[in-house]
């Protein structure tokens, strides 16, 4: 059974970084691009960052310079370092993988940046 586990969100200040983390499970994970998108209260779901299986990596302009998002293969993870994090960037943070079609999410994790 397919599974993506996102960790890491919590309280942070204006200026301040996060490291959001996703495990994955039940498929080989090497093979597939990772997305990380986000939704704000009473906003659409948009996409962050997203790294493809060969590890390039495309971030939205409004993160550009401040967010990093990797992976590591052998613990089947993807991440994503959020420096100089914004209020307006508050929001459940979740990752994303398209196999076969399918459209497959995580829980979520929240961030929430406020002082």
């Amino acid at each position: 059974q397919l599974q993506l586990v996102e960790s890491g969100g919590g309280l942070v200040q204006p200026g301040g970084s996060l490291r959001l983390s996703c495990g994955a499970s039940g498929f080989t994970f090497s093979r597939y691009g990772v997305y990380w998108y986000r939704q704000a209260p009473g906003k659409e779901r948009d996409s962050v960052a997203w790294i493809t299986k060969t590890g390039n990596t495309n971030y939205a302009e409004s993160v550009k310079g401040r967010f990093t998002i990797s992976r590591d293969n052998a613990k089947a993870t993807v991440y994503l370092q959020m420096n100089s994090l914004k209020p307006e960037e508050t929001a459940i943070y979740f990752c994303h993988v398209l196999l076969g079609g399918t459209s497959y999410w995580g829980q979520g994790t929240q961030v929430t940046v406020s002082s």
